[in-house]
C-alpha cells in the first residue's frame, strides 16, 4: 500500500524555523553585507590636496608656536641655570666661612680645656650647632671674653645665611628640573608636528606634489599682488605728504618775508624717522646677508634660524637688544597700523603670535619661513591679510 505522508519540499518553514538552505543563504547575504559596510574607505575618500595643504600648513604653524614656547622654555633654563651655579658658589663660600667661625670657636674652647679655665658648658656653648640656644644662660654668657662673643656672633650669622642660601639653592634645583622637563616636552611637540607633517607630504605622488606646487604658486602670486596694491598705497601717501611739506614751506616762507615768524615740529620728528632709518638699515642689511640659509627651529644663527632668531640677530646689529621669542618682541617698541609700516619694523602672524618677519618695504619681508625652508624674501601677504596680528617698530 502506498505511503501517504506528504514529501516537503526543501527550503519551506517548519515550526518557524528556515531549513539549513535557506538559513545558509540568509547568512551570507548578512555577511556581504557587513564586508560591504565594514571595507576600507575607497579611493575617492582620500583627502584633497587642498586638504592635504591646508592640514601641513595647520600642523607648520602648531610646530612654530611650540618652537617658541621651546625657546622661552630654553631661556627660562638657561637664566634658571645661572640662578643655581651663582647659589651654589655662594653656599660654597659661606661653608667655608662657617667652617672658619666653627673651628675659631673651637680653638677657644682648646684653649680654656688647656689651661683649666673655662667649664665644660662653656666648652659646649663654643662647640655647639646653635650656639644661640645658650644664649639665655648669663651665667655662661658672663664667663666669654668679647673676642669669643663675637666670634659666636659670627657664627650665628654665618650659619642662618648659610642655612637659607642652602634652601634656595635647594628650590632653585626644583625649578630647574622641573623647567628642563617642560622643555624636554616642548621639543618632543615640535618633533612630533613636523614628523606628521613630513609623513602627509611623503605620501603625495609625483602628479598630487605637482598640484600642491601650483596652489602654493598662485597663493604667492595673489599675495605679491596684495604687496604691490600696499606698495603703491604708500608711494601715493608719501606723494601726498612730500607736496603737503612743499606747500607748508612755500607758506612759511611766504609769512618770513613779511616779518612773521613761526616753528614747526617737522624737524623732530625729521630727526627721529632719520635715527631709526639708520638703525634698520643695519638690521636690514644683516637680514638680507642671511637670505639663503636653512630655518631650523630653536636656531640662532649664524649657520640657521628660526622666525624670531633671525629678528633678534637682525636687530642687534643695530645696537638693539630683542627678546628671544616673538610673544617677547611683540611687547618691545611702537605698535604702527599697517598702513604706517616702515622698512625694518616687525611683522607678527597669527593669534597666537607665532610668526614674525622683518619689513623691508613694497610689501615684502625677509623672514624664515617654516621647516624645510630657507630664509628668503617674500609677501606679508603670504597666508592672506587675516593672519597679520601687528606691525611693531622696536628702535
Amino acid at each position: 500500500m502506498a505511503s501517504h505522508r506528504k514529501w516537503s519540499p526543501t527550503g519551506t518553514r517548519i515550526a518557524g524555523i528556515r531549513t539549513p538552505a535557506l538559513a545558509t543563504a540568509a547568512l551570507t547575504s548578512v555577511a556581504l553585507l557587513s564586508q560591504t559596510a565594514n571595507a576600507a574607505p575607497s579611493a575617492d575618500s582620500k583627502p584633497s590636496i587642498e586638504e592635504v595643504e591646508k592640514k601641513v600648513d595647520d600642523l607648520y604653524h602648531q610646530a612654530e608656536a611650540a618652537t617658541e614656547k621651546y625657546n622661552a622654555t630654553r631661556e627660562k633654563t638657561a637664566q634658571q641655570r645661572k640662578r643655581v651655579d651663582s647659589l651654589l658658589d655662594d653656599v660654597a663660600q659661606r661653608t667655608e666661612k662657617l667652617n672658619t667661625a666653627r673651628d675659631e670657636l673651637g680653638s677657644f674652647a682648646a684653649a680654656q680645656y688647656r689651661t683649666g679655665a673655662s667649664a665644660p658648658d662653656t666648652a659646649t656653648l663654643l662647640l655647639a650647632d646653635n650656639p644661640q640656644d645658650y644664649f639665655d644662660q648669663t651665667q655662661l654668657m658672663s664667663r666669654l671674653t668679647s673676642r669669643q662673643k663675637v666670634a659666636v656672633d659670627d657664627y650665628i650669622t654665618e650659619q642662618a645665611a648659610t642655612t637659607k642660601k642652602r634652601a634656595e639653592a635647594s628650590q632653585s634645583l626644583q625649578t630647574l628640573t622641573t623647567t628642563q622637563s617642560a622643555l624636554r616636552t616642548s621639543k618632543a611637540d615640535v618633533q612630533r608636528k613636523l614628523a606628521e607633517a613630513r609623513d602627509l607630504l611623503s605620501k603625495l605622488t609625483a602628479d598630487e606634489k605637482a598640484r600642491l606646487a601650483a596652489i602654493e604658486k598662485k597663493k604667492q602670486e595673489a599675495a605679491d599682488r596684495k604687496a604691490a596694491e600696499l606698495a603703491q598705497q604708500q608711494a601715493a601717501a608719501e606723494k601726498k605728504a612730500q607736496e603737503a611739506a612743499a606747500q607748508q614751506r612755500t607758506t612759511t616762507g611766504t609769512t618770513a618775508t613779511t616779518g612773521t615768524t613761526g616753528t614747526t615740529g617737522t624737524t623732530g620728528s625729521s630727526a627721529t624717522d632719520s635715527s631709526y632709518t639708520a638703525k634698520a638699515d643695519k638690521a636690514l642689511a644683516f637680514a638680507r646677508a642671511q637670505v639663503g640659509k636653512p630655518y631650523v627651529w630653536g636656531a640662532t644663527g649664524p649657520g640657521s634660524y628660526d622666525c624670531s632668531g633671525l629678528t633678534q640677530a637682525a636687530w642687534k646689529t643695530a645696537g638693539v637688544d630683542l627678546p628671544r621669542t616673538t610673544w617677547d618682541q611683540v611687547n618691545v617698541g611702537t605698535t604702527v597700523p599697517l598702513s604706517d609700516i616702515k622698512p625694518g619694523d616687525l611683522v607678527f602672524f597669527y593669534d597666537d603670535i607665532s610668526h614674525v618677519g622683518l619689513y623691508v618695504g613694497n610689501g615684502m619681508m625677509i623672514h624664515a619661513p617654516k621647516p624645510g625652508a630657507y630664509v628668503r624674501e617674500e609677501s606679508i601677504f603670504y597666508g592672506g591679510e587675516s593672519i597679520i596680528h601687528s606691525v611693531v617698530r622696536p628702535a
